[in-house]
């Protein structure tokens, strides 16, 4: 299996500026435009894809995410139909690394050495574990590793320093630094203490660091890029699909790629 997240951030001339990861909801709006839009992102500059798997009770979503999350449900966005279209899209050779978000409950469910044999079939390059217990994680990311897959937690501002450590440990994909306390959705300034934050991460681990929840702006894009790995967007993104389908001619991949044009403009 190819290592594409790897690959991702050690592209040339990506050594000093992030690359954007953009989060798309699988099955929001639809699970046939899931590959048209993570195309049109790639077009646009994306570095890595984030793919929510949508789950019923998401703990750290906004109402933005929720919603969308919501609605792909309604729409039977289940696993087996989103794996089988991401399959689809590898089969036709698209190149992005893509990490699954997926809540505990989902892999439980699934028991986590069958749900990673899947993902990794499907061409899925690993997991972002949003919510799984600090006891619980060295098991799933064993099994993760087993089909050569990628593990990424979460991190936040008050994470004590002891748990930080221990979360950094398991992290082979990056970490993933929540810039806020609390749940998704856009702001308008990012905090303060987020350079120092990432620079005692930088101490904790090798892997990349990835700065998510809160970032919906290019200027912002450009304050993010020379202190992380990856910048992630997500309610910004999912918002712009919802515009697109208030338009009378809706076309969500076209809206997409322009949207995450400007983007990945701050990158630059």
């Amino acid at each position: 299996m190819t290592d594409r997240l790897s690959a991702a951030f050690a592209a040339p001339g990506r050594k000093h500026r992030a690359i954007l990861c953009p989060f798309v909801t699988a099955g929001y709006p639809s699970i046939d435009l899931l590959g048209p839009m993570l195309d049109s992102l790639q077009g646009a500059g994306a570095g890595c894809i984030e793919l929510g798997i949508p789950f019923s009770d998401p703990i750290a979503d906004g109402p933005t995410i929720q919603e969308s999350y919501r609605l792909a449900l309604e729409k039977g966005a289940t696993v087996e139909r989103i794996l089988q279209a991401v399959e689809k899209i590898r089969g036709r050779g698209f190149a992005l690394p893509i990490m699954a978000m997926a809540s505990f409950s989902i892999i439980f469910k699934h028991g986590a050495d069958a749900f990673a044999a899947h993902c990794a079939q499907a061409g899925v390059d690993g997991l972002i574990l949003p919510d799984v217990p600090l006891e619980e994680a060295p098991a799933v990311v064993e099994a993760l590793n087993r089909y050569k897959l990628k593990s990424s937690l979460l991190i936040a501002p008050t994470t004590a320093p002891d748990r930080r450590a221990k979360i950094a440990a398991l992290c082979n994909g990056f970490i993933y630094y929540l810039s806020v306390t609390g749940i998704t959705g856009e702001r308008q300034t990012l905090p303060a203490d987020v350079p120092l934050n990432l620079k005692a991460l930088r101490a904790l681990t090798p892997h990349p660091i990835c700065v998510g929840f809160g970032i919906s702006r290019p200027d912002q894009v450009a304050e993010l890029a020379p202190l992380a790995d990856g910048v992630i967007v997500g309610s910004a993104i999912i918002k712009s699909i919802t515009r697109e389908l208030a338009a009378a001619s809706p076309d969500v991949p076209a809206a997409l790629g322009r949207f995450a044009s400007q983007l990945a403009a701050g990158l630059k």
